[in-house]
């Protein structure tokens, strides 16, 4: 069974996604023996945002390519593979200005692949990488779980599961920190309740 951790925080050892990210995959491998795991941390290695020349190198004929794209179609294919190839993946996400990091952005950019992760058919799009568990590590300053400001201010969570859904992959989980700039009281029932949820991980098997 293979594990794919992405970490996309710019804010180092300060980062509490990280921490809570490394906590959660220490329990999954406690809880299935023998787990692989491959790290990906988009913040110290950021994926070229998707412009003309990334989606030309990404989705055309790979014989019609230079040099230059046929190394950044060769870096997209090490994206894709790898997150095809996950059993579980974990995603360590803080929420930035009410939406995602952008260079967690720009990995789910380069994971939407027609014919890979996705594609339409008569009947609209069709998923194709379902069949894996999901963990969204989500960290947030305020507190929007179960608020009528979450509708309107979350394009953290929502858009990832969005994506998530859109390739496929139903089984998505979250593990939430939130409250984490209110003060030392709410920070620290903010880690503890994600603490508390990867406890009960813990104490299953993943998938």
């Amino acid at each position: 069974m293979t594990l794919l951790r992405i970490d996309s925080s710019i804010l180092g050892e300060a980062s509490a996604s990280r921490r809570i990210g490394a906590d959660l995959v220490a329990a999954l491998a406690r809880v299935n023996p023998g787990l692989d795991t491959v790290y990906r941390d988009l913040a110290s290695a950021p994926p070229a945002h998707l412009d003309g020349a990334v989606l030309q190198a990404v989705r055309s004929d790979i014989t019609q390519l230079n040099d230059t794209q046929r190394a950044e179609r060769t870096y997209n294919d090490t994206l894709v593979d790898e997150f095809l190839a996950a059993d579980i993946v974990v995603i360590g996400a803080p929420m930035y200005n009410f939406s995602i990091p952008t260079q967690l952005k720009a990995w789910l950019d380069r994971l939407a692949v027609p014919g890979k992760t996705f594609r339409y058919t008569e009947a609209g799009p069709e998923g194709l990488a379902g069949g894996k568990t999901v963990y969204i590590v989500s960290s947030r300053g305020g507190k929007l779980a179960g608020s009528a400001a979450e509708t309107a201010m979350d394009h953290q969570e929502s858009y990832l599961k969005t994506m998530l859904g859109f390739f496929g992959i139903t089984d998505v989980r979250i593990v939430r920190a939130e409250g984490l700039a209110m003060g030392e009281t709410a920070r620290t029932e903010g880690l503890a309740a994600a603490a508390s949820e990867i406890v009960k991980i813990g104490g299953r098997k993943a998938a």
